[in-house]
């Protein structure tokens, strides 16, 4: 109930005008989001970079309505991509197909991914389509597909409360695309998601190993250590190398674990966003993790 009520609450107009406009609740996002200028990414990128941690960026922002905005996304995109390039960081991008305009039209939205994609091989960098809701799987996975016969540095991210997952992960799994695994967090019907914690947590592990003995460097996206631990005796087991993947896991949250898997030799990414559009990403991290609550909660009280 908690995690619907939170679910539903991203994506009130009210509350996030509120939370945009609140310095409180700005000062809350900082611990989950690097800050609303790619400046302030690209220090925190810097910083992680020492540690040992790679980097995945994201611009936040998603279903623009108007197309001028799609394109000040693309360009938004298009600089971070320069900056990583000209800083000499270890990082890559993450972005959002809603964000270059796919609620607007297909084609603005392919013309838009397209210039992105181009500009990233250019510059050698890798490129992650995020999955969004439901609504939008079809077309990012049947999109991702064709522009990778294109552009090799282009992949997606399969989320495993999805009855459809397995099914799309084979098709990515064929064409070689790299993946990024995720439990999920947007509101699903039943019909479509798993309902249970304990379902999600046992597809995720069925498609972990698929990935690991078959995918292209993939990406284990989890704080979730029972699943940390059943990917490292999988690949121990059937004789992969820690070079053969990495585990990504999101800015501010268990920074332990991320260190510690680092020091033990594991490839680790973290997620890293920025930008002025902030709410809806935090209410999906607080929904996605009780303990995330309690850490604002308890900031609050005190």
């Amino acid at each position: 109930m908690l995690r619907d009520t939170l679910l539903y609450l991203s994506q009130h107009d009210g509350l996030r005008n509120f939370a945009l406009s609140n310095r409180t609740a700005r000062n809350f996002s900082h611990r989950f989001v690097a800050g609303e200028q790619l400046s302030d990414s690209i220090e925190v990128t810097r910083t992680l970079n020492q540690q040992g941690l790679s980097v995945a960026l994201d611009h936040l922002g998603e279903n623009v309505t108007d197309a001028r905005e799609a394109r000040a996304a693309t360009e938004d995109y298009i600089r971070a991509l320069e900056c990583i390039k000209e800083s000499g960081l270890d990082a890559n991008i993450s972005i959002k197909l809603t964000a270059l305009g796919l609620d607007i039209a297909q084609e603005l939205c392919e013309e838009n991914l397209r210039r992105l994609l181009s500009e990233a091989g250019r510059l050698g960098i890798f490129v992650c389509i995020d999955m969004e809701s439901s609504a939008y799987t079809e077309r990012t996975i049947d999109l991702t597909l064709r522009l990778h016969r294109e552009f090799a540095q282009v992949g997606t991210v399969i989320q495993a409360y999805l009855y459809r997952s397995k099914d799309d992960l084979e098709r990515l799994l064929q064409e070689g695309v790299r993946v990024r695994l995720v439990k999920g967090a947007y509101k699903e019907p039943p019909d479509l998601a798993f309902p249970q914690k304990a379902e999600v947590d046992a597809n995720y592990v069925r498609l972990m190993g698929m990935l690991l003995a078959r995918g292209n460097f993939p990406a284990i996206a989890t704080h979730d250590e029972a699943m940390i631990t059943a990917a490292c005796r999988f690949a121990r087991d059937h004789g992969i190398s820690r070079d053969a993947f990495e585990f990504q896991m999101l800015y501010g949250i268990r920074r332990d674990l991320q260190e510690r898997l680092a020091r033990e030799g594991y490839h680790v990414r973290v997620y890293v966003p920025y930008g002025s559009q902030w709410y809806p990403y935090l209410m999906r991290r607080l929904a996605e993790r009780p303990a995330n609550l309690m850490f604002v909660l308890s900031n609050l009280w005190r």
